[in-house]
């Protein structure tokens, strides 16, 4: 468990926070490897599940078709006066963002992610955190 989260982290992950779009660390990485809870180190999402969304007010931030299997669970939210699907770390709980119907993706599902709820390794054992 990372207890030393940064504030930016800490709005993401425990207070289910978004960050702005386009801010994200991890937008435009296109490595080949596997992103990571921030918080504890989970396995989430390949980098072969990453995709370039189309779908107006989506952009901006990271978005994948698929979670790793077991690795995510969703939760009603009702905040904004809207009724989305959130998406959140099977292993601690933290806040990664939401998912939406899409025709864009190749699963018809569109996993909305802050940057910050993640960290990136890549296969050469690179880390970038979100």
């Amino acid at each position: 468990m990372n207890n030393n989260l940064s504030p930016r982290q800490k709005y993401i992950l425990e207070d289910a926070g978004t960050e702005l779009p386009g801010s994200g660390q991890l937008l435009h990485v296109d490595k080949t490897g596997v992103y990571h809870c921030a918080k504890c180190d989970t396995p989430l999402f390949l980098s072969s599940s990453k995709y370039d969304s189309s779908t107006p007010g989506l952009i901006g931030w990271p978005s994948f078709d698929q979670a790793i299997q077991d690795s995510v669970e969703f939760r009603e939210d009702k905040s904004l006066g809207q009724l989305r699907t959130e998406v959140i770390c099977k292993q601690c709980g933290g806040h990664l963002g939401h998912v939406f119907a899409a025709n864009d993706s190749s699963t018809g599902q569109h996993f909305c992610i802050n940057s910050a709820g993640l960290c990136f390794e890549g296969q050469d054992g690179e880390r970038i955190d979100g």
